[in-house]
């Protein structure tokens, strides 16, 4: 498998950065929407970054339209309603697949790397969530119930985070 950090990604505002940006920090990746049960954790992420950034750990959202049509809008509409409604300050990036013909490269990787339940690779909703170590090693994929505190948590109980 490639390295995670070969893939380029197009950031909310319309820019290219490579995921090699993040080399040497620990990841938490999340496909995200904003018209889900599981919005308000965007609450949860943000908090959450702002207590473990200065320990090298980044939180990197993906919207994501693929789960009964959630986030409609284009990226200055998501971005907008990330800033104004959670004040999210964690790296956002342009909308994204993560299923199907046309599944993100980065996607297709993270899910590979950590299948679901029964080895199922395809994420079953938004505000699914891969871990990355500081290595660019998948570690574990988080279904949307398990809230940014309690990832926290584990993060904290390890050493992913230090």
């Amino acid at each position: 498998m490639s390295s995670i950090y070969e893939h380029q990604l197009r950031t909310i505002d319309g820019d290219t950065i490579s995921m090699e940006a993040y080399r040497g920090k620990t990841l938490l990746i999340v496909n995200v929407a904003s018209r889900c049960q599981f919005t308000p954790q965007y609450q949860g992420l943000e908090a959450m970054y702002q207590r473990m950034r200065g320990q090298g750990v980044e939180i990197l959202g993906f919207p994501c339209d693929q789960f009964g049509q959630q986030e409609p809008g284009a990226d200055a509409d998501i971005k907008s309603f990330c800033d104004l409604t959670y004040g999210v300050t964690f790296p956002m990036f342009s909308k994204v697949e993560v299923n199907g013909d046309g599944t993100h490269p980065l996607y297709a990787a993270l899910k590979h790397a950590a299948p679901g339940l029964l080895g199922a690779e395809d994420i079953k909703w938004n505000f699914t969530k891969f871990l990355v170590d500081r290595s660019g090693k998948v570690v574990k994929r988080y279904g949307p119930a398990f809230t940014p505190d309690f990832i926290e948590r584990e993060l904290a109980g390890a050493s992913l985070a230090h």
